[in-house]
């Protein structure tokens, strides 16, 4: 098999950037008259190696320091305090290599501390120019990859945000869940007139939620923890005694946000695939507590934990993947199987 290596883009740009700036000067020298080949050559191979040198460092040092990631008020005076150092640098090297070469060439026997003055603050304006004008370039290229990164997650944020909002809406509209509550109204309706007008109230705000057309990425867990309350209270007027629910919130829950309807979403994928696939039904338990700068939420309910419910329409997959984007890695989503036939459903995230 033939193994072919090419040049990373970072590299060629080096390369071409360091022999662009070199024969420019070169050029120069040319069209003023005072070229010499030997010198010109010279001259292109130590700037090059020079300007590669020293900015290579400083990329190294840069990504070893994760310089890319911080902001503009943290990163300027770094830039500014490396571009005076690596200018000194340049001009050390730069001024030694143009005495170098010219004694050898020119057999010049000037003294290098002569040399060095007649020389040294030119070459120090050159140096900072070129590494102002590189560094400036280098930061404004991974901070405009920085920029461009965001933006595509954001916008798969938000997609993702969207398609979680019709998933719940088409699981609420179902005809399961939207002819029973239907059916279960209307026996109400004659038997207890009052529970009747309750189940409407229900049904209409959850289907209000969800067609609301003001999709956001944070909600307060306020509001979350209302609409599980009304999601469970309507569906407990259907199960009935098959239903027992426990809900306790041990936070503030109007300082925290949340992602909207992960809470729902759970609570209403521990009565599909739970309850409501047991005779003696069972319960939901939902609790809400904080600790370590996190808010930990655990939904509890009786069920057997299968694949059913871990690739289920609901979302678990999805969840997972918006706490990821959401919050960069710092928040969490497990669901597992414990003891007695119950299943846990934990979501861990910063607290703000």
């Amino acid at each position: 098999m033939e193994i072919t290596k090419t040049i990373s883009t970072y590299w060629k740009i080096q390369i071409l950037g360091w022999i662009t700036a070199s024969l420019y000067w070169g050029f120069q020298a040319f069209f003023t008259g005072i070229f010499i080949w030997k010198i010109g050559f010279a001259d292109l191979i130590f700037d090059v190696s020079i300007g590669i040198a020293l900015t290579h460092l400083y990329r190294n040092f840069a990504l070893k320091k994760e310089w890319i990631k911080l902001n503009l008020k943290q990163l300027v005076p770094r830039m500014v305090l490396a571009v005076l150092i690596l200018s000194v640098f340049y001009m050390v090297l730069i001024v030694t290599k143009l005495y170098w070469i010219r004694l050898v060439v020119l057999k010049n026997p000037v003294s290098f501390i002569m040399f060095f003055k007649s020389s040294y603050l030119n070459i120090f304006i050159t140096g900072t120019r070129l590494m102002s004008i590189w560094i400036l370039a280098y930061h404004l290229y991974h901070y405009s990859r920085l920029e461009l990164q965001t933006v595509k997650e954001n916008t798969r944020l938000s997609l993702i945000i969207k398609e979680a909002q019709l998933n719940n809406l088409t699981a609420q509209l179902n005809p399961h869940f939207f002819f029973n509550s239907l059916n279960n109204i209307k026996f109400l309706v004659l038997e207890n007139p009052h529970v009747a007008r309750r189940a409407i109230d229900l049904l209409s705000e959850l289907l209000r939620n969800s067609l609301n057309n003001n999709i956001v990425r944070l909600v307060s867990l306020n509001d979350e923890m209302n609409l599980v309350r009304d999601y469970l209270e309507l569906e407990k007027i259907r199960f009935e005694e098959r239903l027992q629910i426990k809900i306790e919130t041990n936070v503030d829950t109007s300082k925290h946000l949340i992602l909207p309807l992960s809470i729902q979403s759970l609570v209403e994928n521990a009565i599909k695939h739970g309850i409501e696939k047991r005779k003696s039904g069972g319960f939901i338990n939902v609790k809400v507590e904080e600790a370590n700068n996190f808010v930990k939420i655990y939904v509890e309910n009786s069920g057997k934990l299968n694949s059913e419910i871990n690739n289920s329409g609901i979302g678990l997959n999805n969840l997972r993947e918006r706490l990821l984007l959401q919050y960069n890695g710092n928040a969490s989503f497990e669901i597992k199987e414990m003891e007695n036939e119950t299943i846990l459903a934990t979501i861990l995230i910063p607290a703000e």
